[in-house]
């Protein structure tokens, strides 16, 4: 993200005026950007197909428009997307704290996660050979509470571990 951007990552008030945050991030205010900010923000972690579904409710709009307003909300700050590993790219309000998530093994499902070490802990990497780092992700896996507990004996294996840094 952009500095410029950055100042749009702040907490947004309890009764949201997504025309108001269009508005902050120079973005134009249309019915489309503002039936998709206010379906990110209802349904936190939403998948693409989610939203559009959301969106579909109340306003007739292409896939096409939907993935345009997404792409330009997160662009300018307003949303942020994410993507597990094995996962389609999901969208969340929540761009102005360091948080990261926690994904269920068995059913997808995402929830936040506060930053263990602090608001920008993070950002520091033991070596950062020689990036300009700006942003970092973490996420944990494991099973949520609807799924089970794993058998200790029987741990679930990930064949694809990494960690980011």
């Amino acid at each position: 993200m952009t500095q410029e951007n950055a100042k749009h990552c702040q907490a947004v008030p309890a009764s949201l005026d997504y025309e108001q945050l269009l508005r902050g991030a120079d973005l134009r205010v249309t019915r489309p950007r503002v039936a998709v900010l206010a379906a990110v923000h209802e349904n936190p972690h939403a998948d693409t197909d989610s939203i559009i579904g959301a969106v579909r409710e109340d306003l007739t709009v292409s896939h096409q428009a939907v993935y345009d307003v997404l792409r330009a909300v997160t662009d300018a700050g307003l949303v942020r997307r994410i993507q597990p590993s094995r996962s389609v790219a999901r969208y969340e309000p929540n761009t102005h704290d360091n948080h990261h998530h926690i994904v269920c093994r068995s059913c997808g499902a995402i929830a936040d996660v506060d930053c263990a070490l602090g608001t920008a802990a993070c950002l520091t990497p033991v070596d950062d050979h020689g990036y300009a780092v700006d942003e970092a992700e973490v996420i944990y896996w494991g099973l949520c509470p609807s799924c089970g507990t794993p058998d200790p004996a029987n741990p679930p294996v990930r064949k694809d571990f990494r960690v980011c840094f």
